[in-house]
């Protein structure tokens, strides 16, 4: 079982980055119990979109951006992946400060100089350690993410009342629990996990190239088994731990009166003295945890995208010098994410606007997904069946009223 898992669980495990644990415990500290639903209510969604984009990935042996730029026109191509490296940058910048700030509260010192290196150390990892290994470092990784269903158990919980307000969510629908519901939705369902698992599945089928394995349809059918199997326990590990993550917030700061928590270091240090020193150790060494695994997926996901607009090498299994320009792209990416921790940029409202960009740029790219993944001339006799069509559609659809809702309550 270990075996089959890989893009869909690395990419699940990369949904909940230090940002999104902001957004997370924020909303079980604002809302408490009542956004538990969202957690269940995604999941299906979530795990039929990324299908389709392994899908595409696997059986065209294209990533996303190459599959968009043979069907779609130019100026789509660049618009979209142009978004994405911005707001994949300003989410570096984001998850390399927290990991940096709960470096700070578990050791002290300087929480720059720790940002600054973890920084370094992500780009190194990926330009330097062949891809077999790197992508086996995180899957193992992912245990990290444990921690925060560690953290529920060393808390009291009332799980009747959680159980309850799964089924029948207590929520006022007003300006502020819309924005969370979009802002959670936003940060489960987001672009950069289409990228990264598309082109991880291009990846492996390169790997079976070169194995000198032809892909025959019974080949492919093996291949579909595994994404199928690979996603649906990736993207359930990921709403699983940010499930835990709500219920650990709701139960401790929001019962506490704490609703106002803007960073994901800002809800470790309001656990302290709620919870206890283990609880914040868990929580702390998740951040930084998370943001190892969530950090590489963000650069990866950008140099893919840009390589494919220009047609330039690409893959974390080629050296330094076979693939200079994607390597260039993901240490941009990265030491971008470093500057703008120095620059008079307010963090809050940059990790906003990235996921403002995230929501507007999801929904197009989810419509060129699902036309992608139902076009016979690209998939063939593999074109998405109706099952997954009709939850790709949904998901999309589920989307279009959060940007909707998005815009009309800013």
């Amino acid at each position: 079982m270990l075996e089959k898992l890989g893009a869909g669980l690395i990419t699940g495990a990369a949904d909940d980055d230090p940002s999104g644990i902001a957004t997370y415990s924020q909303a079980g500290a604002q809302f408490g119990f009542g956004m538990l639903w969202t957690m269940i209510f995604t999941y299906p969604l979530m795990s039929g979109i990324q299908m389709v984009s392994a899908r595409l990935g696997c059986l065209t042996g294209r990533g996303l951006a190459a599959n968009i730029k043979v069907e779609y026109p130019k100026a789509v191509l660049y618009s979209i992946v142009g978004l994405l490296v911005l707001a994949n940058t300003i989410n570096i910048a984001a998850d390399i400060a927290a990991m940096g700030e709960a470096l700070f509260l578990l050791l002290g010192g300087s929480a720059h100089v720790y940002s600054v290196t973890f920084g370094l150390l992500c780009l190194v990892l990926q330009v330097f350690i062949p891809y077999q290994n790197y992508v086996r470092y995180l899957k193992w990784l992912t245990l990290a993410l444990l921690s925060y269903v560690a953290v529920a158990f060393t808390i009291e919980v009332p799980w009747t009342e959680v159980a309850t307000r799964i089924v029948w969510p207590k929520l006022d629908l007003n300006r502020d629990s819309i924005m969370m519901i979009v802002a959670v939705f936003g940060t489960t369902i987001s672009p950069y996990l289409f990228f990264w698992q598309a082109a991880q599945e291009m990846e492996d089928l390169r790997s079976v190239h070169d194995a000198g394995e032809k892909i025959a349809p019974e080949v492919a059918r093996t291949h579909l088994k595994r994404i199928r199997i690979d996603t649906y326990i990736g993207m359930g590990f990921s709403n699983l731990v940010a499930f835990f993550i709500i219920l650990s917030a709701a139960a401790t700061l929001h019962k506490a009166g704490i609703t106002d928590i803007q960073t994901s270091a800002q809800a470790a240090e309001a656990l302290r003295p709620l919870a206890g020193n283990f609880a914040f150790l868990l929580f702390s060494l998740g951040i930084i945890g998370t943001g190892m695994l969530a950090v590489p997926v963000l650069a990866g996901s950008a140099a893919y995208a840009v390589v494919e607009c220009f047609d330039w090498g690409s893959g974390l299994d080629k050296k330094l010098l076979e693939a200079k320009e994607f390597y260039g792209i993901i240490a941009l990416a990265t030491v971008g994410g470093v500057v703008l921790n120095f620059m008079p940029i307010d963090p809050i409202k940059a990790l906003f606007w990235s996921a403002v960009i995230n929501g507007v740029i999801a929904l197009p790219i989810m419509i060129v997904m699902m036309l992608l993944g139902t076009s016979e001339r690209v998939m063939g006799q593999f074109r998405i069946g109706k099952r997954l069509r009709w939850l790709g559609w949904l998901a999309t659809a589920v989307m279009a009223v959060a940007v909707v809702a998005m815009f009309v309550t800013l």
